[in-house]
């Protein structure tokens, strides 16, 4: 009995949380007099609020930059991150500790105090209105280094010493041995780094202008805030449910690896 009661409060708790984001779905299929209802189901499912998003802006567009920026911007974090995160953990230099120091205090600073220079880097450098003002100002992230650290720490030392002895450099040490043992926080900073990337709409806001350049988050925040929507909830949900379904799909792939990783990664205290 009393595994039968943790179980209801569990599935009530899960419902609590996953209903909205079903109702917001079925919402974008009922005709707009009928989205006020608080129920899931309706006797005349549409899809007028689709259609009027993808007539009025270019979604297949703007996903395939958001996934293109993503995915390099993922790649990315996943190598650098990692090869810092190794000489950070396994190799002797010196101010390797004022180096952990620095990237640790960057995590503090808010990513808005930076806006400012970063923008000004971004227009002396001519990457305005391109991919490259998308892609290399988030290709590493102190959270990656930090996670590749903390993991690549667990790792027995007398296994990359068994690699030396076989004449392994660093890099192959790196990609040949110790990135197969990693698959939990490889797929772990990728997750985050993808969901970071995919969302951010402020930066792309100040960068991009041009609209064939626009990702997806920053297109459905114009398409709310400029009119397009023309006040029409179902198509404002619509674009919100096409934003949110690929990192719902990319988490449900691989949130097995993302809970093991963060058991293991250190971050457990």
């Amino acid at each position: 009995m009393k595994k039968t009661w943790i179980y209801i409060v569990l599935i009530i708790g899960g419902l609590t949380f996953v209903y909205p984001f079903l109702w917001m779905i079925s919402a974008t299929f009922k005709p707009e007099i009928e989205i006020s209802n608080i129920g899931l189901w309706s006797g005349n499912f549409t899809s007028a609020s689709y259609q009027q998003v993808f007539n009025k802006i270019p979604v297949g567009r703007a996903l395939l930059n958001s996934l293109f920026v993503s995915t390099v911007v993922t790649l990315s974090v996943i190598f650098f991150g990692s090869i810092v995160g190794y000489a950070l953990s396994r190799l002797r230099f010196f101010g390797r500790d004022i180096i952990l120091s620095v990237i640790l205090f960057t995590m503090v600073i808010p990513f808005q105090i930076t806006l400012i220079p970063m923008y000004i880097l971004m227009v002396q450098f001519g990457w305005v209105d391109s991919y490259l003002s998308l892609i290399v100002p988030g290709m590493i992230t102190a959270f990656g280094i930090l996670l590749f650290r903390q993991f690549f720490m667990d790792i027995p030392q007398d296994l990359i010493d068994a690699a030396r002895i076989d004449g392994c450099n660093d890099f192959r040490i790196l990609f040949q041995i110790i990135w197969p043992l990693s698959k939990p926080v490889i797929i772990t900073v990728g997750i985050i780094s993808f969901m970071s990337s995919w969302n951010d709409v402020l930066w792309p806001l100040i960068v991009i202008r041009a609209q064939e350049l626009m990702t997806m988050p920053q297109l459905v925040t114009l398409f709310k805030t400029g009119g397009q929507a023309e006040s029409q909830l179902g198509a404002e949900l619509a674009a919100a449910t096409l934003l949110a379904v690929p990192i719902i799909i990319v988490y449900a792939f691989f949130q097995r690896y993302f809970i093991e990783s963060m058991a293991t990664s250190g971050l457990k205290g």
